[in-house]
């Protein structure tokens, strides 16, 4: 921090608030709450008074400053903003109204987004099990931060949403960069798909598969070593992957019937929740098992490219026709009959394997724009961490 800047505690420029409240069984109640590592105030849910213990609640107003006394180690700081006005928190929560004859709260807002600031002074957190130490108000209070004069902050913190807006702006803009080349990647599938269906016409996804079936109904035991046992989640993005999926004992997996195996080239196909009709291929030769609510569809590889039918089954019109047909409404399900019955057009192999090779095209810039989407946002936070330290340094 600037070193020629007065040195206050945060109980000079903050008075706790203490808006606190019966609670009313006939009421409804916002809440809101801190996310961690600085992130700010976010709204949660609404609550009718009855249905909640909490004898009282207390009341928060646009440009408080809050944090959370067991999660403070975390960076559970933040100025509550206009849209969370009015809500209400729970006893966990310290609210204060800041002094705005001396300071602005989008400057403390931006301080305490800073890491070295707020994990200076959340790690003052007392007690024995680290997931609930607390830092008392007393101790948090008697902390000292160095403050410019108002004028100044006021200076700093234009200054810094200046930029901050440019680097939105060009968040943004890489974002729908990649959107956009997501889009074109759909639409140039569905334009595969319709134009080889108005041309050699469609069968169905039976018609190519020798086996199309769902995991074992029965929900096995879970161990910490065996085979790996996939969940919706782990297909759900299109592509395979093992994050969070957990294990059963080999004994369980010896009971599976063949067609139940996956192998590579096979394909896993979601089939049910809010992202049912997407599907993955199996890239692995490790193996592993799966849910009820997966389906495994094994391609008949003397009529059809496993990529190829992933390809088909991206397009918009089979996607459309699964959801068309699923069942229930809590959980919506596409039946295994109706995946069966999902229609694919079926040119040579050596058609397929052609456009196979301008869609993996196509997929790959696709993929590469999304790659460097991600890395842009990680460069772009870095950025604007660099420029609230400089920033508070007194060098902006």
């Amino acid at each position: 921090m600037n070193g020629t800047w007065d040195k206050v505690r945060l109980s000079e420029i903050l008075h706790r608030a203490d808006r606190f409240e019966p609670r009313d069984d006939l009421g409804e109640y916002p809440f809101a709450g801190t996310y961690s590592f600085a992130r700010g105030i976010f709204v949660g849910e609404r609550k009718l008074g009855s249905t909640f213990s909490l004898p009282k609640v207390q009341r928060i107003r646009a440009g408080d400053f809050v944090y959370c006394k067991i999660m403070a180690w975390e960076g559970a700081f933040g100025v509550v903003p206009k849209e969370a006005d009015g809500c209400v928190l729970s006893g966990a929560f310290v609210v204060y109204e800041p002094n705005r004859q001396r300071i602005d709260s989008r400057f403390l807002d931006y301080f305490f987004k800073v890491w070295a600031h707020w994990r200076t002074i959340g790690t003052q957190s007392t007690g024995t099990n680290v997931r609930r130490q607390s830092l008392h108000p007393d101790q948090f209070e008697k902390s000292e931060i160095s403050l410019p004069p108002l004028s100044e902050q006021q200076r700093i913190v234009a200054r810094i949403e200046e930029l901050a807006a440019k680097i939105n702006e060009a968040r943004a803009l890489r974002r729908r960069t990649a959107e956009e080349a997501e889009a074109l990647s759909h639409s140039g599938v569905e334009a595969v798909f319709r134009k080889l269906r108005d041309r050699v016409g469609t069968k169905t996804l039976g018609d190519v598969c020798h086996t199309i079936t769902d995991g074992d109904h029965n929900t096995p035991q879970f161990s910490d070593e065996g085979v790996r046992f996939i969940f919706v989640g782990n297909v759900s993005s299109g592509r395979l992957h093992s994050q969070n999926s957990k294990r059963v004992s080999p004994d369980y997996f010896k009971t599976l019937k063949s067609q139940r195996l996956p192998e590579r080239g096979d394909i896993l196909y979601s089939a049910v929740g809010a992202t049912l009709g997407v599907p993955a291929v199996v890239n692995t030769n490790e193996p592993f098992c799966f849910q009820r609510h997966v389906a495994i569809l094994k391609p008949n590889r003397k009529l059809v490219e496993s990529q190829f039918v992933w390809y088909m089954l991206c397009s918009r019109t089979v996607f459309e026709k699964a959801w068309i047909s699923t069942t229930g409404s809590a959980q919506p399900t596409v039946p295994l009959r109706a995946i069966r019955e999902l229609p694919i057009p079926v040119p040579c192999l050596p058609e397929q394997r052609r456009i196979l090779e301008e869609l993996d095209a196509l997929q790959e810039r696709v993929d590469s724009l999304k790659k460097l989407q991600t890395e842009t946002a990680a460069e772009l936070d870095t950025l604007l961490s660099s420029i609230l330290d400089t920033a508070f340094k007194g060098e902006l």
